[in-house]
């Protein structure tokens, strides 16, 4: 197991060097002067002359590219221009809400999708099966943000059940924050449950036809108990790999979720920077996403022995 966690650490290492490499690339092909751009039409030539000195621009590509990837290993990812503050320390204070946001839109996705999965392939073929399948596609076919809005007009401005907007004031409690948060969470993860309801479903099928199920079946053992322990337990693998690709799609998703509900987490700082041209924070937030990105594949991939112990690393 050590060796197999230090080998996949090595081959991240590999893909984090080629994701800094790509975005050091992007912002310097991008077409006319960064320093420019980030300050505006109204700039002056000494503003952008001084701007370019403090990024680093003015330097050959070489030095400018080692330099970066310095500060990235000491975890400086610079200074954010438009929000006056260093990009981690702007990450870090907005970090909270895009979490939470995304473990209650994962819950909200698993809730949903696992049990009709189950329902639908144990009811291959009849009526509860096809709704259950019509109803995944609809809910996959739907945007977040027409789903968000969707939920605002109802639940918030008809019912005032919830806030339709923010995240509260800031000293608010836990349970008002995360009532904040509920719309948000429906918002991303009704269309997730979607992709996890399929997977589930092709999944359990591919189960119950085995020997072993027939088997605990001849025994007599409770319909509940085969589905659950037998054939939900063997059908975990599948089911787990897409529950952490959906960790990651939902937290690209959060961008437009966060935007629509005016929450301040990263996905709206994200947005923010890019019409802004906020180079660092776009720069810094792409390579701490896709940080998280690979870590949750390690995650799951470690999971896979916890689910089934015939798995060795």
């Amino acid at each position: 197991m050590l060796t197999f966690v230090i080998r996949r650490l090595g081959s991240m290492a590999v893909v984090m060097l080629l994701v800094a490499s790509l975005v050091f690339v992007i912002v310097r092909v991008i077409p006319g002067d960064p320093a420019a751009v980030m300050l505006g039409d109204l700039a002056t030539a000494a503003d952008i002359a001084k701007l370019r000195v403090a990024l680093g621009l003015d330097r050959p590509i070489a030095i400018q590219y080692a330099i970066y990837l310095k500060q990235i290993l000491t975890g400086d990812f610079g200074r954010s221009i438009f929000f006056n503050q260093p990009v981690v320390e702007a990450m870090l204070s907005r970090a909270e809400l895009t979490l939470l946001l995304t473990l209650m839109a994962v819950t909200v996705a698993m809730a949903i999708g696992v049990p009709i999965g189950v329902v639908a392939a144990v009811q291959r073929g009849r009526r509860l099966d096809h709704a259950m399948t019509a109803a995944a596609m609809l809910a996959a076919s739907l945007p977040s943000f027409w789903i968000g809005l969707t939920l605002i007009h109802y639940f918030s401005v008809q019912l005032g059940w919830f806030p339709v907007a923010g995240y509260g004031s800031p000293g608010s409690v836990l349970s008002e924050r995360l009532r904040h948060l509920v719309l948000p969470a429906l918002a991303l993860g009704i269309p997730s449950s979607a992709l996890i309801m399929r997977f589930t479903r092709t999944s359990m099928l591919d189960v119950l036809g085995e020997d072993y199920i027939r088997t605990a079946r001849a025994k007599g053992l409770p319909a509940a108990l085969v589905v659950l322990k037998h054939a939900l337990r063997n059908a975990a693998i599948p089911i787990l790999t897409v529950i952490g690709l959906t960790v990651a799609v939902l937290m690209g998703g959060a961008i437009v979720t966060e935007t629509v509900f005016a929450l301040p987490g990263v996905g709206r700082m994200i947005v923010q920077a890019v019409l802004y041209r906020d180079y660092p924070v776009i720069q810094g937030a792409l390579l701490v996403v896709s940080a998280i990105y690979v870590l949750i594949n390690l995650a799951v991939d470690l999971l896979y022995a916890v689910v089934d112990p015939r798995i060795r690393y």
